[in-house]
């Protein structure tokens, strides 16, 4: 069922230039069949992932080669049949080339499926539990790119959830993997709904979608009316970034501002992505695992942008290589948005779970940024904050190190969208600023943890060695009262010995004191 009305309106935001045409005019196309596979695992929030397959081990397609270890965790499956060569540190796509363990697959080009779980066609009528444990499974994570595991946020507190959101907004510029997806298999996105819908048992469910959509929101249309799901509905809201930020898409649909640095659960809600709900729908109805991500290429530094379905732990250059390769414009490669996403310095990192989007620019679509200016104080960043908060006093404290000041205005309810940064007349990378500022807090906390919990294991230590003496001397005090409440019995041999041993004793210091 589709509503357009009530929306409320969030603060700030910024209308921008959607680059969408380069890559959504074409169908998902299906990504290259790499030689080697990198498939990192760590690709989640929480724990690492533990491998359950060493080097010489053959695994089959999506055969699980890393279990979750902790409550926050996920598993991770083999994308594709082979040989697993290593397992090593490898970077993965970060500012600074961090590396995390890699589980290295040779594959053998069958791509032959391992056995998979059976379906649960009956979803409706199944063990909540059994649903859990099969998404804990099949590795879902959130693909928005909260990367949260799905098992664990689709269990919220029972009596607690009043508002299931779908995010389908996709606000960024360029990204058209959502958008792609919700026109070619928009029953796949209902029926995840549905599951998750029937799984956490909210009052209300709400899609909420950008009305530059109009292909995906007449797909998603139909396929409700087709489903007969009335207590989903789809509801279009102005295009205005960051529409998508969960936050903020939630305002747009219920009018409810979740509380600073609270989360949607703390207000009765609960927030998933489209191609979440589209993997949990294969994971539950197909026994399918979360091997593969849709991921948009595109700019002018690509032959043929669009949309490819492509294997987790494929690397970059050999998805650019599937696409064409590079044109001679290619300047610039980011990975995710030009809002939220960031720089790469080569294309040798492997695709993840978390990898919606890779952006190949020309230096005329997205110029390398300028040299910062200093700062005029135009204030030009506030307006724009979907957030309400005062960038330019957040940029003064970060830069100055005064980290109490920047949590006192509210540093963490930034959502780094990058808006200020966008407006800055003076180019200054706020949002590096911000993300600078939060890394040290997060650090200085840890820190502060650790020195906590130091210290509670000394006193703990301490506590317990002065026990240990109290208890000494306490024994020691009743064994001497003891003694000396024992009877002076001449005829005892012991008691004998005692007498004439400390008869010595005073005779021995009486002739020591003789003149």
């Amino acid at each position: 069922m589709t509503q357009t009305s009530p929306i409320f309106d969030f603060p700030g935001g910024l209308h921008l230039a959607d680059h969408k045409r380069e890559s959504n005019q074409t169908p998902i196309q299906t990504g290259p069949l790499p030689a080697r596979l990198w498939v990192p695992l760590q690709q989640h929030i929480g724990t690492i992932a533990e491998t359950i397959v060493r080097p010489g081990d053959n695994v089959r397609k999506g055969q699980c080669i890393a279990h979750s270890t902790d409550h926050i965790s996920a598993a991770v499956h083999a994308p594709s049949s082979g040989t697993v060569h290593a397992i090593v540190d490898y970077p993965i796509a970060h500012p600074s080339r961090l590396s995390t363990p890699c589980v290295v697959i040779d594959t053998d080009g069958q791509d032959t499926w391992d056995t998979l779980p059976p379906p649960i066609s009956d979803y409706r009528n199944a063990d909540p539990n059994e649903l859990r444990e099969r998404i804990a499974w099949a590795g879902l994570v959130g693909l928005g790119g909260a990367l949260f595991p799905t098992s664990v946020k689709a269990n919220p507190a029972p009596g607690t959830l009043q508002t299931l959101v779908i995010n389908a907004a996709e606000c960024e510029p360029y990204i058209t993997c959502d958008d792609r997806l919700m026109r070619e298999a928009a029953e796949a996105v209902v029926a995840g709904i549905d599951i998750l819908h029937t799984l956490v048992a909210p009052q209300q469910t709400f899609i909420g979608i950008e009305d530059n959509k109009p292909e995906a929101i007449a797909a998603l249309s139909q396929a409700l009316d087709a489903a007969e799901r009335p207590n989903i509905q789809l509801r279009i809201v102005p295009t205005k970034y960051p529409s998508g930020g969960e936050k903020q898409l939630i305002h747009l649909l219920t009018g409810v501002s979740v509380p600073s640095q609270g989360l949607p659960i703390d207000v009765g809600i609960l927030c998933q992505n489209v191609a979440t709900c589209a993997a949990l729908a294969d994971a539950v109805l197909r026994g399918q695992p979360l091997i593969t991500r849709i991921v948009t290429l595109t700019g002018q530094g690509i032959h043929r942008p669009g949309n490819y379905r492509t294997l987790i732990g494929t690397r970059l250059d050999e998805l650019v290589a599937h696409a064409g390769g590079y044109t001679p414009e290619a300047a610039r490669l980011l990975m995710g948005g030009p809002m939220m996403g960031i720089s790469l310095a080569d294309d040798q990192t492997p695709i993840t779970k978390g990898s919606n989007c890779y952006i190949v620019a020309s230096e005329t679509e997205l110029p390398t940024p300028a040299p910062a200016q200093p700062c005029i104080r135009c204030g030009a960043c506030v307006p724009v904050c979907p957030a309400n908060l005062l960038p330019q006093q957040l940029y003064w404290h970060a830069k100055a190190q005064e980290l109490d000041k920047t949590e006192a205005h509210h540093l963490f309810d930034c959502i780094e969208c990058g808006c200020c940064a966008q407006v800055c007349p003076a180019q200054i990378p706020l949002v590096d600023y911000y993300r600078y500022a939060k890394t040290e807090i997060r650090a200085a906390r840890q820190e502060q943890i650790k020195s906590d919990i130091a210290r509670e294991r000394h006193e703990a230590r301490a506590a317990r060695l002065a026990r240990i003496k109290a208890e000494r001397q306490a024994k020691l005090r009743k064994k001497k009262e003891a003694l000396d409440k024992q009877p002076n019995d001449p005829t005892d041999p012991k008691q004998a010995a005692i007498a004439a041993a400390m008869q010595r004793v005073a005779a021995k210091k009486a002739a020591q004191h003789k003149p």
